[in-house]
């Protein structure tokens, strides 16, 4: 369950998409890439602008218009409606049915240990 913010080591460490979990749902507030967007501006700009030193001009400007436009672009595509369109998850839900969702899933995975369902014959389940 996504519920913040989850970026790069932090959302395997969660066992996000990356560890093939069961199931993955994402709350509406939810936000997953590989950095946070300011901090993807912030190392876009370091590493063009010593690109631009080593070639002897520095454009200042430039570089806050990357660094500001790359963390915008990211912002725009981090939400959790761009994620879930991607299929990172298997869907948004309403937080209030967090605990309904859960044991939905819960159940569902103990059904398939039971009856010792097969990876190639179980279907997709996206809600």
């Amino acid at each position: 369950m996504v519920v913040g913010g989850s970026y790069g080591a932090g959302n395997y460490a969660m066992c996000g998409r990356g560890f093939d979990p069961r199931f993955l749902f994402a709350w509406p507030n939810a936000r997953t890439s590989v950095m946070g967007p300011a901090q993807a501006g912030q190392v876009l700009r370091m590493v063009t602008e010593a690109k631009m030193q080593a070639g002897g001009v520095v454009d200042t400007a430039k570089l806050d218009a990357l660094e500001q436009g790359t963390a915008a672009m990211m912002a725009e595509k981090t939400t959790a409606l761009a994620s879930s369109a991607r299929l990172e998850d298997d869907g948004i839900i309403d937080p209030r049915h967090t605990r309904d969702i859960l044991a939905i899933v819960l159940g569902l995975t103990a059904t398939e240990a039971q009856r010792g369902g097969n990876a190639s014959t179980y279907g997709v389940a996206r809600l």
